[in-house]
């Protein structure tokens, strides 16, 4: 008699675009499915998106529009055929951006706005309320001008026209589009994953980024920031799981 095959976890597929922007704090938060690190900036490649149970796009250094730079033009394709098929999608940063490209938005390279960095507030506006996401981070019972989260942030170009069948969840006082949904695909402006180590390393590359305030303000606010990127990571990951079970042939 032959023993049962022991069934697999789920895999979440993450892009990486940039040996810099790892996934950082997500790794310790998304324990209960596996995690396949995709390295696009080298040449790697993730498969066809409808045979992935998840997709997480990581940020880089350079713009969505680049398509000179390993990985850009095919991290774009990736996106919309992941939207087409349903395939549960986070986007971070220039993954957001790619995302908003890919299905049919616009992304505007240093903005004139400038460069959001350390830890922003990130408003939610009403559509957040219940969306499965980042939902939890959205307290219904408080006014609503007074919903929001801090968030870190390190990003110079900006999306400014969000796809058409994009539902708009979050904005910042610099920058309107912190947060959208597409289908099952979210785009997050902000960096959910970072750690103050790894945003310190991100506000050393730039010069018109004060390195010793974006210090102090993740410091300041660590705790909260923890918890709502784990709660983000968590949630994104307990819909991985549903794709995957959906999949499973009786």
């Amino acid at each position: 008699m032959t023993a049962a095959t022991p069934p697999t976890a789920p895999v979440l597929t993450v892009v990486q675009l940039d040996a810099g922007v790892p996934l950082d704090r997500f790794a310790g938060w998304l324990d209960d499915i596996e995690v396949r690190v995709v390295r696009a900036d080298l040449g790697e490649t993730t498969g066809p998106a409808d045979t992935l149970d998840g997709l997480l796009v990581l940020g880089g250094q350079m713009s969505a529009l680049s398509d000179d730079e390993p990985g850009i033009r095919e991290t774009r394709t990736l996106l919309a055929d992941a939207v087409q098929a349903g395939v549960p999608t986070l986007g971070i940063c220039l993954g957001a951006q790619l995302l908003a490209v890919a299905a049919g938005g616009r992304v505007h390279v240093a903005a004139p706005p400038g460069r959001e960095s350390g830890v922003v507030d990130v408003r939610w506006r009403p559509e957040a309320v219940g969306d499965p996401v980042v939902g939890a981070l959205v307290d219904a019972d408080v006014p609503e001008d007074h919903r929001s989260t801090p968030m870190p942030s390190m990003h110079a170009d900006a999306i400014v026209d969000l796809p058409r069948t994009a539902t708009w969840l979050a904005h910042s006082r610099q920058y309107p589009y912190q947060a959208f949904r597409v289908g099952t695909a979210w785009g997050v402006q902000f960096h959910p994953e970072a750690s103050p180590a790894t945003l310190h390393a991100w506000a050393e590359l730039h010069d018109d980024v004060d390195t010793a305030a974006v210090d102090a303000a993740t410091a300041e606010h660590d705790g909260a920031v923890a918890r709502a990127g784990e709660t983000i990571a968590r949630t994104f990951a307990g819909l991985v799981v549903a794709r995957a079970d959906d999949r499973t042939p009786a």
